[in-house]
């Protein structure tokens, strides 16, 4: 039987967020949102399903007079990505 595949981590656009976060140990939103080429409104709503889930943590502050938004994974996060990536190798049968 195939362990089951993580709901969080099944969206494309959040399985996608937290690969970048994991390569990069943290983005900005603009980078995620150039990367993803998702709309502001679309990753809000994501970067936030995965803050609740504990899987990343988000800073915000100010550059200059402009809102930053900083995004990096959690061990969480990092776990739950490594662990969904090995259901799906078992689940599509890919050698490890």
């Amino acid at each position: 039987m195939f362990k089951p595949l993580d709901p969080i981590l099944h969206s494309e656009l959040r399985l996608s967020i937290l690969n970048i976060l994991i390569n990069e140990k943290s983005a900005e939103f603009s980078t995620i949102k150039e990367v993803t080429e998702s709309s502001a409104g679309n990753i809000s709503i994501q970067l936030k399903k995965l803050e609740v889930a504990g899987y990343i943590e988000i800073k915000k502050k100010f550059k200059g007079s402009y809102p930053l938004t900083t995004c990096k994974p959690t061990k969480k996060g990092i776990k739950a990505f490594m662990e969904y990536s090995i259901a799906i190798k078992d689940y599509l049968k890919i050698k490890k």
